[in-house]
């Protein structure tokens, strides 16, 4: 199989300057949130002119909770989406289901609590699996992600998948190369991590965190 650089995924945008200067920057695909409840919530409107702008240069995708089939199905007609994230409690069938219909990849998401998160992912057949911190407060909760909580990766140690691995949950610029190294995941996920406030990248924080994941450490995966 080859081998390639370990690639940055930016959740949270919202603003085309932001997306613009992620696929500057690098970055192998950006997040946009269609969830109702999350702070970093991208409008319809937003997010059709960031697909617009952006999407010959990077993977689009589109962020769902718990959402119907048919709402999702629509958003990824309508934003050209190459990427599902599914955020909520979605099943293996209804993932699978989601990525025929749509034709986009699909990435599922899972907060891990304890080494039974890192084994319940494996049922998801799917196209990668992204394993997110489960959140410490009620809260936090109801986000589904973006709360700048990590986890520990010593219990991906175990992790036997040859599904790519999407690693997220408080990355920053100044803990990213040792996520790197310990996990080795095929990708990498920011939200918080690279922000002024929800929604609002900081160019320097995403800047730095691009540097920081620029390593020669190399991960094992399939090409984009």
């Amino acid at each position: 199989m080859p081998v390639t650089a370990t690639k940055v995924k930016i959740c949270g945008i919202t603003r085309l300057d932001d997306a613009e200067l992620a696929v500057e920057l690098g970055a192998w695909a950006v997040g946009m949130v269609l969830y109702e409840k999350s702070p970093r919530r991208c409008s319809l409107a937003e997010a059709e002119l960031i697909a617009a702008a952006v999407r010959r240069r990077v993977e689009l995708c589109g962020v769902f909770v718990n959402a119907p089939a048919a709402e999702v199905v629509a958003s990824a007609e309508e934003l050209g989406l190459s990427l599902l994230q599914l955020h909520g409690d979605e099943g293996p069938s209804l993932c699978a289901e989601l990525g025929r219909r749509t034709g986009a990849r699909v990435i599922k998401a899972i907060q891990v609590s304890g080494p039974g998160d890192v084994r319940e992912i494996e049922r998801f057949h799917i196209d990668f699996h992204m394993l997110d911190a489960a959140p410490r407060s009620r809260d936090a909760a109801a986000v589904r992600g973006g709360t700048g909580e990590s986890f520990d990766w010593g219990l991906l140690a175990a992790r036997r998948s040859r599904t790519p691995l999407i690693l997220s949950g408080g990355l920053h610029a100044a803990n990213v190369a040792e996520a790197i190294a310990r996990v080795r995941p095929w990708a990498v996920d920011v939200a918080s991590g690279t922000e002024s406030a929800p929604g609002h990248k900081d160019p320097e924080k995403l800047r730095a965190f691009f540097a920081a994941a620029d390593t020669d450490t190399a991960t094992v995966g399939q090409p984009a």
